[in-house]
């Protein structure tokens, strides 16, 4: 891997870094004050060519790869966590369609959601299966040239805003192995039995719209299975080792953005006649923030790299996904903390970083099963 970015590669963070600095200022007060999603904000960021860079060209998207837009996410999160992953978050569950799609399938679900047309969402989380992913029971009952679906499902990016999602079913519940009892099948929101009921006081990311669904005998036909039936619990095992470098991104950005905050708050602030960044105290953890996030970001941009080679190591992108989350959390807290009492107020930009980084711990994998992963990957299972 050749660590010197593209001059093409400078020129996107460029260009996100303008865009973001540009335009997410006028919405991410109220975005976050009202748990509002920024869809002018997402239009926007669609049609400047941010949202699914890594679409090929035939179906609309810009034909790059994963690692860049990681960095479009990396500087989106930066300047403000809950418009970036609301943008660029249009697209969850299109890497999805990428990878196990049939041709026809691309064409008529990608397209829309680079040209500010549709937004997507996947639908796996359920009140009572979260990191035990094959223990997921929202059915799908053949019936002629249909799936009859019925179930709920917990936490879905996108679901009240959402065209259409990607739902996990039990389409084969005789099979004695539960990790090969589901498909993805692809439901468009607006057919009959599907309900959503957007999920409010989350406490951060709270511009990204966060929603429970209730899927009551939807007729959703039988073209928009994903894949191989009974393969779905794999697919979306796939699609997580995609969407977790994206997580990684978000979280490196986060950090990056509450360390600057606290750099520059450290050296206009005065303390016994002189700036706080002039005690070795606060020296030193600017050090530590800046070791971590360089560390972070290094993991996650080797994973991504391989990704655009075809590789998908999961023992690489665990330890990625769990550094990077705890990482960020680390940072917000330190920034937080150099702040003092400032560090409190709304008006200082910093409590907001320290609120949204929690959930780079828990979504798209807990830290805890990623360290499992990691582990059993190492070890062996016991």
């Amino acid at each position: 891997m050749d660590f010197a970015l593209s001059e093409e590669q400078k020129d996107i963070i460029k260009a996100a870094r303008e865009f973001a600095e540009g335009e997410f200022p006028d919405y991410m007060e109220e975005s976050d004050e009202k748990e509002i999603f920024p869809r002018a904000l997402w239009k926007k960021g669609c049609e400047l060519g941010f949202v699914g860079v890594f679409i090929d060209e035939e179906y609309g998207g810009a034909g790059l790869g994963y690692f860049e837009d990681a960095l479009i996410s990396e500087e989106f999160w930066r300047v403000d966590p809950g418009c970036g992953v609301s943008v660029l978050g249009g697209t969850f569950g299109a890497q999805l369609i990428q990878l196990y799609g049939s041709e026809e399938q691309k064409r008529r679900f990608l397209p829309p959601l680079v040209e500010g047309k549709a937004i997507m969402g996947s639908a796996i989380t359920e009140p009572d299966a979260g990191s035990d992913v094959a223990g997921v029971t929202t059915t799908a009952v053949p019936d002629k040239d249909s799936y009859v679906i019925n179930g709920n499902k917990m936490f879905i990016t996108n679901g009240s805003v959402a065209d259409y999602v990607n739902v996990l079913c039990v389409t084969h519940p005789e099979e004695q192995d539960r990790h090969r009892r589901h498909s993805v099948i692809v439901v468009e929101t607006d057919r009959e039995g599907f309900e959503a009921n957007k999920l409010k006081g989350k406490l951060g990311i709270r511009a990204s719209d966060t929603a429970e669904i209730s899927l009551t005998n939807v007729r959703v036909p039988s073209r928009n299975l994903i894949g191989t039936p009974g393969n779905g619990f794999k697919q979306f095992m796939g699609f997580f080792n995609v969407t977790r470098v994206h997580i990684c991104s978000q979280a490196v950005g986060a950090a990056q953005g509450a360390m600057e905050k606290a750099i520059e708050h450290i050296k206009n602030r005065k303390q016994f006649g002189v700036p706080l960044a002039s005690f070795q105290v606060n020296q030193f953890k600017i050090a530590e923030m800046a070791t971590r996030i360089e560390a972070g970001r290094t993991l996650y941009w080797r994973a991504a790299w391989l990704l655009d080679q075809g590789v998908q190591d999961h023992r690489l992108i665990a330890m990625a996904k769990w550094f990077c989350g705890e990482m960020a959390v680390y940072v917000a807290n330190e920034a937080l903390q150099l702040h003092g009492g400032y560090g409190y107020l709304r008006e200082y930009g910093v409590e907001k970083y320290y609120r949204d980084a929690k959930i780079l711990e828990i979504y798209e994998g807990a830290k805890e099963i990623e360290k499992l992963v990691v582990a059993r990957a190492i070890l062996g299972k016991f």
